[in-house]
């Protein structure tokens, strides 16, 4: 025979309080005293109790969970559906993403939810899962800047928190990182070393961080002497840092230091070096942006500019929890400063 799962009446009489007592802090209304509060946390680890989750979002009418939209303009084909899931997995970024966002909510007892949005039919689910309180609000990672999503959930009025700025204004709060800056770092750094004939792998020209990152080296290179950057667009990708930095050496052969806008491109052009017969600091430095995963695995070790993912994330997912509690009510920003990290490539 099972044995009966413990009640909240089972926690009342462990804890020495009224069931009402354990259903606010269960459903955590604030207005119990936190030495009350912790009697009743510890009778419901002692007894093992597990609430209700639809019987308490019937109480709390919030269903605990947010959707994590990776939002483009892609394919609507089942092909062009599949390479968009596909290239979001294969980059570390997206990773880093989850993880600050599940180690905010994960402590709350809240989920996310994985959504794919690349196609206007893709977009409306979401603002129809939205809208039918299947989750309490949306953070979004947008990867074109053409993406109509954010305006979409600002013109229907729903909680959301994008992750870097929107390339048109949309009342939402965003999280972004000072990304004219890390172009300035990863310049200042490639001149300190004495590269003479820098270059760059820059990000594709119509995403906004790839723009400024661009726009951060060129002006600083620009202030010390350097009118004409040489410039390879690259797609965030290891394949097309390769392409891109063969590209770049092919036309200026003479380049003695690269930036390549995120680390797998770093990577590519330090393969692309190599192969060249060439080395990686002493004839061609390298720095890359992003310090994910890849800055410590690649050979050599890349110097990098860190954008703190982990913590824009969790930051992205705080502001989310304001908006749907009603601690916020009007859109803000917050913009994360860059770091410059030196290991073997520059």
């Amino acid at each position: 025979m099972s044995r009966r799962a413990p009640t909240l009446e089972d926690v009342a009489r462990e804890a020495g309080v009224s069931r009402a007592t354990v259903s606010r802090v269960v459903n955590g209304i604030r207005n119990v005293d936190p030495e009350i509060q912790e009697m009743v946390r510890g009778a419901i680890a002692r007894t093992g109790y597990a609430p209700n989750r639809a019987a308490r979002s019937l109480v709390i009418r919030r269903s605990e969970t947010v959707a994590l939209v990776v939002s483009g303009a892609g394919d609507t084909t089942d092909a062009g559906q599949n390479a968009f899931a596909t290239s979001v997995f294969a980059d570390p970024f997206f990773g880093r993403v989850v993880s600050g966002i599940v180690g905010f909510l994960r402590p709350r007892s809240m989920h996310p939810v994985l959504m794919f949005a690349e196609s206007a039919e893709a977009r409306e689910e979401v603002v129809t899962y939205l809208r039918q309180g299947r989750a309490d609000g949306a953070l979004v990672v947008s990867t074109h800047a053409d993406d109509p999503l954010p305006a979409l959930l600002a013109d229907a009025r729903l909680p959301a928190v994008l992750f870097a700025r929107p390339s048109r204004p949309v009342p939402l709060s965003y999280v972004d990182l000072a990304h004219r800056d890390g172009g300035r770092l990863a310049a200042e750094h490639l001149l300190a070393r004495g590269c003479r004939r820098p270059a760059t792998v820059c990000g594709p020209l119509d995403v906004e961080a790839s723009r400024e990152r661009l726009a951060g080296f060129r002006d600083t290179l620009a202030r010390h002497g350097h009118p004409c950057v040489p410039v390879a667009e690259g797609g965030f990708t290891l394949d097309s840092g390769l392409a891109a930095t063969a590209d770049l050496l092919a036309r200026h052969p003479d380049t003695d230091g690269v930036f390549a806008a995120n680390d797998l491109m770093a990577q590519g052009a330090c393969q692309v070096v190599r192969e060249q017969g060439r080395r990686v600091p002493e004839d061609v430095a390298v720095v890359g942006f992003d310090d994910s995963g890849i800055a410590e695995t690649c050979r050599p070790r890349l110097t990098t500019i860190r954008q703190p993912v982990e913590e824009m994330a969790a930051e992205m997912a705080r502001l989310l929890d304001e908006h749907m509690n009603g601690a916020r009510s009007d859109a803000t920003s917050v913009i994360f400063d860059p770091k410059l990290v030196v290991r073997d490539s520059a």
